[in-house]
């Protein structure tokens, strides 16, 4: 018995050191990926350590409250608002505030506090905002701040203006501190948004392109799926160069900036229009393997073409240089697409000639060319033939 036993535990020796390499690599990615996002958020943290601490002290130390719960509550808001938003959320918060601290005040002047009460005073106050025709941000805060009213700050016999200075003390501080004292490099932060947008766009082409070089349709419905998956680093993207923006706009310090930043927002606009019209390219290269389509070798070079011209366009735009590579790699794309028409396709690869002609044009357009130069430049590299 110990002797059929001993192979069953010699065998088990082996499968627990797979187990454990697997979970300690597994492991180890997950501790950089989270140590990757700590450094990415590092600067945040400052910012709202630093926000929150000047709040206070301004609010306790300088005006002289006692207790300016709102100060560093509204600088740490400001802080973590939607990029690019932060504008509209510092005069959202101010409201919110406001709404909640008036309806809060109201109902425990007229009522006291409570559990019926606090069940009154939040929705009052969300109904109040909606009224006002306030976005989430106004909605969210207004509540908070009738809770804190009702449960937190001490009763009152009148209403409480202190409570809304200190949120307009603690915004303000916010932006200070965003724009002036610790402004975050909008580049660093559009270029770390735009890179894995314009990856996947590249790499999924670059992959349709050879799955139809080598006819696999499995490949092809891949590719086909993860850009449809794609909108959630193209929103980051666009983000980004909204936020990138609005700190180059408000920030001394990164003013520099600005010009950069505009060729990234001509940029984005029209890699999202490639990306829409990729999508429909990788999903009729699946459909031109699986109906057994003609394939001229022109057509796959082109989609393969494409994706290079997105990789070029990453590297000028983190280079800061005129993006003309990208502009010569689409219009060889173009090229091949009506090559590839011109030697016979049929109904789907019509279209994956079209969405090649059309996702060139995107690039050309966020290459810096204006619109005429874009229908000449692209015409001129298709060739004279009826498609698209």
């Amino acid at each position: 018995m110990a002797a059929a036993g001993k192979p069953s535990g010699t065998a088990a020796g082996p499968r627990l050191a797979g187990v454990l390499t697997v979970v300690r690599s597994r492991a180890s990615v997950e501790f950089h990926d989270r140590s990757q996002r700590v450094r990415a958020n590092l600067v945040l943290a400052l910012q709202a350590g630093l926000a929150a601490a000047l709040a206070w002290f301004i609010s306790y130390r300088v005006i002289g409250h006692e207790l300016p719960i709102f100060a560093p509550i509204s600088a740490v808001v400001i802080l973590s608002a939607s990029i690019g938003q932060r504008l509209k959320r510092t005069a959202e918060l101010v409201v919110g505030v406001a709404i909640g601290i008036a309806v809060g005040d109201a109902i425990v002047i007229a009522i006291g506090t409570g559990t019926w009460q606090l069940a009154l005073i939040v929705p009052l106050a969300v109904i109040a905002a909606v009224f006002l025709g306030g976005g989430s941000a106004l909605v969210t805060q207004a509540a908070s701040s009738g809770v804190l009213v009702a449960t937190l700050l001490p009763t009152t016999q009148s209403f409480y203006p202190d409570r809304f200075i200190d949120a307009l003390v603690g915004g303000l501080v916010g932006l200070v501190v965003l724009v002036l004292l610790l402004p975050l490099n909008p580049l660093t932060v559009v270029r770390r948004a735009a890179d894995p947008a314009l990856d996947v766009l590249a790499d999924m082409l670059i992959r349709s392109g050879r799955a139809l070089i080598q006819g696999n349709r499995r490949k092809a419905e891949s590719a086909a799926r993860r850009l449809l998956e794609a909108e959630k680093e193209l929103s980051a993207f666009r983000d980004a160069v909204q936020a990138g923006h609005e700190t180059a706009v408000l920030a001394p310090a990164r003013w520099r900036a600005r010009g950069p930043l505009a060729q990234y927002a001509e940029s984005a606009e029209y890699v999202t229009r490639g990306l829409r019209n990729s999508r429909v390219l990788t999903r009729r290269v699946a459909s031109v393997l699986a109906e057994n389509e003609p394939v001229p070798p022109a057509l796959p070079e082109a989609i393969c073409r494409l994706g290079e011209a997105v990789r070029v366009l990453r590297q000028e735009l983190d280079a800061g240089t005129e993006p003309l590579h990208t502009r010569r790699r689409a219009l060889e794309a173009a090229h091949g697409a009506g090559t590839a028409y011109e030697a016979g396709v049929g109904f789907n690869g019509s279209v994956v000639v079209a969405q090649i002609r059309a996702a060139a044009s995107d690039l050309v357009r966020a290459s810096g060319a204006d619109a005429d130069e874009v229908d000449r430049l692209v015409s001129d590299a298709f060739g004279k033939r009826d498609a698209g």
